[in-house]
């Protein structure tokens, strides 16, 4: 399949009324029995009867509240007729079913799933994110708390230390802090066709647009009149 009809799978995700991020790229990968996620620390191995294959969504943002640099995880299991079987998606470093019981949330090969405020794991039930102790706070006093995170496979172009981080926080707090409303609005994932690529594409573009963001970042942080806040 190419990537226009793998993107039909995409999930419909639900997005908090004041996210102020979006995804920017999808990479997209075919996994079967006994391959590893090329983004992701799993190994695909326990496939129940009659799954052929997984399409893997790799979602990057520039952004979580918390950090520059945002990538999660679906996984859409497939059967030997192209039909969704079974689905996972990623929450905070694990990963979730992402069907519910009864299926409700697949319409034909659509699942579809919430986004936590700012922090953009994924659950089937919204109610999961209130549930968090940190999820008013991370988007809030939070903010760029992380600054830079990267994950091991990530080959750097730049050198970053802690004075980048410094930046990131800065920048974050200044202009992306905000209140959940934890009222969902919908988003077409599938219909964004320009931000489906092979994972490899993607993985060569993080970290121009890491350094991109990171110009953006020292030149409005320049621009101020005030000092920066510790």
């Amino acid at each position: 399949m190419d990537i226009r009809q793998l993107a039909a799978y995409a999930p419909r995700l639900y997005f908090d009324k004041q996210e102020p991020f979006y995804p920017v790229r999808v990479g997209v990968s075919v996994l079967h029995r006994g391959e590893s996620s090329p983004s992701f620390p799993r190994r695909l191995e326990h496939f129940a009867g009659g799954i052929d294959y997984v399409i893997e969504f790799a979602i990057y943002w520039d952004y979580d509240i918390q950090h520059l640099y945002e990538l999660e995880h679906v996984w859409i299991y497939a059967d030997s007729n192209g039909e969704v079987a079974d689905a996972e998606a990623s929450f905070h470093g694990k990963y979730l079913k992402a069907l519910l019981p009864d299926r409700s949330n697949l319409d034909g090969r659509t699942v579809s799933l919430y986004s936590q405020p700012g922090k953009h794991a994924f659950s089937p039930l919204p109610v999961l994110f209130e549930l968090l102790p940190h999820a008013r706070t991370a988007t809030q006093q939070g903010a760029g708390s992380d600054g830079l995170t990267l994950p091991a496979w990530y080959k750097a172009k730049g050198q970053y230390d802690d004075k980048t981080s410094e930046l990131v926080r800065a920048y974050q707090q200044r202009h992306h802090r905000f209140t959940p409303s934890f009222e969902f609005v919908p988003y077409e994932l599938a219909k964004q066709e320009s931000l489906f690529v092979p994972w490899k594409s993607l993985y060569e573009e993080i970290p121009d647009r890491i350094e991109a963001e990171l110009a953006t970042i020292r030149h409005t942080l320049a621009g101020l009149k005030e000092p920066l806040e510790g």
